[in-house]
């Protein structure tokens, strides 16, 4: 068995960012290629597969003049245009790499979604949440799938919609957080569907609980998700049932304790998030 790397590998600088967190091992994990220059499709997808996360990026020169960098998004399945954690993570990773934004606080990152920007917010970064390119309510029929998959009551489901921007997600709207903590899912009755659910807390210092779930992905439950908070907060803010400013807990019945910070400024809505670097090094790709 040939055990040596192919010959167009080399080694790269590698990092491993934990998102939507101040604290190690809290939030949810990124892989990224630091410097993925001449690598192929195959060998992306090959890599992220053998990472086993949710995402793997790979950071490369923009081609776009007003981006600073480019950043291929990739599951261990297939490539996405543009996830939350991932956009996060990878400025994280570019600034800690040395990466000098053009404008001063605001970096601007090129992805198969167009142009994304990503702002320094005190401690915390945030990306401006890109359009929704579906954004429509959801079939009756697939509401009925859905109730029965949160093992919930269909009247339970407040509202409903598709939330498209990347991830075809769709959000549903529960009564309280609480009922969202408590969901025990089916899995089989949502297959082919990616569902968010959140709901209010009543008080404190943390406004909604978010849950998302993917099935058939071997993560089942992703521990903090920014394209679906992204999408949610268009949502919830256009139908007045958040405030412009706002914070979101996600992955507490998964022993994480993501924090998701969304704000609506001069028509924007910005959702931002800690990130902690836990592994830096090199790997062969």
């Amino acid at each position: 068995m040939n055990l040596n790397p192919a010959p167009a590998s080399r080694r790269r600088p590698f990092t491993q960012v934990d998102v939507f967190t101040d604290e190690p091992y809290r939030g949810n994990p990124l892989a990224v290629v630091v410097d993925a220059e001449a690598m192929t499709d195959v060998q992306m997808q090959q890599f992220a597969n053998w990472t086993n996360l949710s995402e793997t990026t790979f950071l490369l020169p923009p081609t776009h003049p007003e981006a600073d960098y480019r950043v291929r998004i990739f599951t261990a399945q297939e490539e996405f245009p543009f996830a939350g954690h991932p956009t996060l993570g990878s400025a994280h990773a570019w600034l800690e790499s040395g990466g000098v934004p053009k404008e001063d606080g605001v970096l601007v990152q090129e992805c198969g979604a167009g142009l994304v920007r990503v702002r320094l917010d005190g401690g915390r970064l945030a990306f401006a949440a890109p359009p929704l390119t579906r954004f429509e309510p959801v079939d009756e029929a697939d509401l009925v799938r859905i109730a029965a998959g949160l093992r919930l009551p269909r009247t339970a489901l407040l509202d409903a919609s598709w939330l498209v921007n990347g991830p075809d997600w769709i959000g549903v709207l529960l009564e309280s957080a609480e009922q969202v903590l408590g969901l025990e899912v089916d899995y089989a009755a949502l297959e082919g569907l990616k569902v968010g659910v959140i709901g209010p807390y009543s008080s404190g210092d943390i406004d909604f609980e978010v849950r998302t779930f993917i099935p058939g992905d071997a993560a089942a439950e992703d521990p903090v998700t920014g394209s679906f908070n992204a999408g949610a907060a268009q949502w919830l803010m256009g139908s007045g049932r958040a405030p412009s400013r706002y914070v979101a807990a996600q992955g507490t019945v998964l022993g994480r304790a993501g924090r998701v910070h969304v704000e609506a400024v001069d028509g924007d809505i910005w959702v931002g998030g800690g990130a902690v670097t836990c592994i830096t090094g090199t790997v062969v790709a």
